[in-house]
Formats: structure tokens, sequence, C-alpha cells
């Protein structure tokens, strides 16, 4: 069966970036199961693994427009240290989450002075190229349930 949209695809992929680093895996563990077509996978990805097969590999290199974005300066930002909680030891790389005009936002501290907090909005991954290995080990119809939800139900995926 070839992936395509309302398909349950299982794949197992590494994902590295440009250095060679690798930031996610999913070797040793379940495959990963998604819904195609449904905005469960960045779009860059999801666009190359359209039509093809279980037990076909690639590999696939996805642009910062395709993937995460472009980083945005306007979702850096610098807040009062005061806007903290005085018993919260605020440091570089901690995650907060936070309310903005496009809702609930986590943002990631980079930078601490006695007087302000510098945080960033923007996905850790924006203005990457992201380069996967991918081997599709499964792809099947999905269930009405699955369907109505969105997202795939059961082994790899979620459940309720």
């Amino acid at each position: 069966m070839q992936i395509a949209d309302d398909r349950v695809v299982l794949i197992h992929y590494t994902l590295t970036n440009d250095a060679g680093e690798t930031l996610d895996s999913s070797a040793g563990s379940e495959p990963l199961a998604y819904l195609h077509g449904r905005g469960n996978l960045i779009q860059g990805l999801e666009s190359k693994l359209a039509g093809r097969v279980a037990g076909d590999k690639l590999d696939v290199r996805v642009a910062p427009g395709d993937g995460y974005g472009h980083v945005d300066p306007a979702l850096t930002q610098s807040v009062p240290r005061s806007a903290f909680p005085d018993d919260v030891d605020v440091r570089v790389g901690m995650r907060f989450q936070t309310q903005s005009e496009r809702g609930p936002q986590v943002v990631v501290v980079t930078h601490v002075s006695d007087e302000s907090v510098r945080v960033d909005g923007n996905h850790p991954l924006a203005g990457q190229y992201l380069n996967f290995a991918v081997e599709i080990t499964d792809v099947r119809a999905a269930s009405d349930e699955e369907l109505a939800h969105g997202h795939v139900h059961g082994a790899g995926g979620h459940h309720h």
C-alpha cells in the first residue's frame, strides 16, 4: 500500500543537523506512527514520503521553510527579571510557557542579568536544515476512529 492522505504510516528515522550531529532518532524504540496528510509531521518530510511503500529507505533534506520555519526576531525579547518569581533561579536554557497573542507559547531563556531575562520563542530547530534518514516499516488504512481524531491510535500512536 502506498503512502497517501489518511493512511497510517510507521517509520524509523534518524534526524541530523548539517554538522552531522544526531538530534533525534527512533533507533532502539518503536517506529514513529503518524496519520499522513493531517499535519502530524513537518511538511518537508511528509511531502517526500507520499507515494512510498513499506520497505522504502530514503534520505530527505528539509529546508527551514518546510521544517520549523525561519528564525523570527520578533519572537525574541527581553523581559524584566521582576516578571519571574523571586524564588525561581532563572538560568540560560530553562523553558517556560507563556501566553502570547497566538496563544500558549514555550520560550527558552537565552540570557540572564540582574535586571532582565532574554527569552526566545522560536522553535529550537528554526532556521536549520534538517537531514532525515528514513525507513518506512508499514503503511495501512486508518480506522474510522483515527480519522475522526486526526491521529494514530494503538501501537506507536496515541492512546486515549
